[in-house]
């Protein structure tokens, strides 16, 4: 029973981090749910070198709600199991922002993501993230 709960709470943090951090916005949430030497893969240009710890996550989180001011993240599906949770998410938004490195388009986009995160101590201490930025990408016009 003690594990179960320890599942449904690590599933609870994977859920809050996707309101607090990306719906809401709340930058300062990071810290919060993130541990100093997380490293988070599949999020920076550069596969050898994801990013690590709040201060590594921070940049790629402003550059994207900078883009996506208005961005939705919707939890579809969760699976818990010993110190991980895989989440399938669904994410909406308007490209609103010029920080992807090209003008706003006004577009809107839907894309899907996969991310698998362990956690540690009630934190997120490592998430590998498989996100159809493609898909973004494509609806952008950017490819």
């Amino acid at each position: 029973m003690a594990e179960q709960n320890t599942l449904e709470e690590n599933k609870e943090l994977i859920r809050r981090w996707f309101e607090e951090v990306w719906n809401k916005g709340r930058a300062d949430a990071i810290a919060e749910m993130m541990a100093e030497d997380a490293v988070a893969h599949g999020l920076s240009d550069d596969a050898a070198k994801p990013l690590r710890g709040p201060q590594g996550f921070l940049p790629f989180h402003a550059q994207f709600r900078e883009a996506f001011p208005n961005i939705e993240v919707i939890v579809e599906d969760q699976i818990a199991e010993g110190d991980r949770v895989t989440t399938r998410c669904s994410v909406r938004g308007k490209h609103a922002g010029d920080s992807l490195g090209f003008a706003a388009t006004q577009a809107p986009v839907e894309f899907t993501g996969v991310s698998i995160t362990r956690i540690r101590d009630g934190k997120i201490v490592e998430a590998w993230n498989n996100f159809d930025f493609m898909k973004m990408y494509r609806e952008l016009g950017a490819i």
